[in-house]
């Protein structure tokens, strides 16, 4: 399965025609990306008013949603996050650690555009599509 970030979810609300959102389009049309939470809770946040809002939740809900964070993997994140800070490496938002180690530890790709995962990538074994 395939998680996709938030980083890729508005780059196809704002109309960005980059690899990712349109490896996106052909997982909507051909297969079922899979929301994560905390994704849906990135994008909703972004919403410009309570009208646009309701309608990204009812286009996001026919996805399959996926709980992010449970105490395990609130462990294993803070302890990826220490591992990538003893190599200098700082990750910017401790969502994005969270939504990386969920995608290790659950064996799925995750589909993105944001620099954060690059170093998940190369020293945690993040998994990306």
């Amino acid at each position: 399965m395939i998680l996709v970030d938030s980083s890729v979810w508005i780059g196809l609300l704002r109309g960005i025609d980059t690899a990712p959102v349109s490896r996106l389009r052909r997982l909507i049309e051909y297969g079922d990306p899979l929301v994560g939470d905390l994704i849906l809770c990135e994008v909703l946040q972004g919403a410009r008013n309570d009208a646009d809002a309701r309608r990204l939740q009812e286009a996001l809900l026919e996805f399959p949603v996926v709980t992010l964070v449970d105490a395990e993997l609130a462990i294993a994140s803070a302890t990826n996050y220490r591992r990538l800070r003893g190599r200098g490496i700082t990750i910017r938002k401790s969502i994005d650690v969270m939504i990386g180690t969920f995608c290790i530890e659950r064996g799925h790709a995750l589909l993105h555009s944001n620099r954060d995962f690059e170093p998940m990538e190369r020293y945690l074994g993040l998994q990306t599509a």
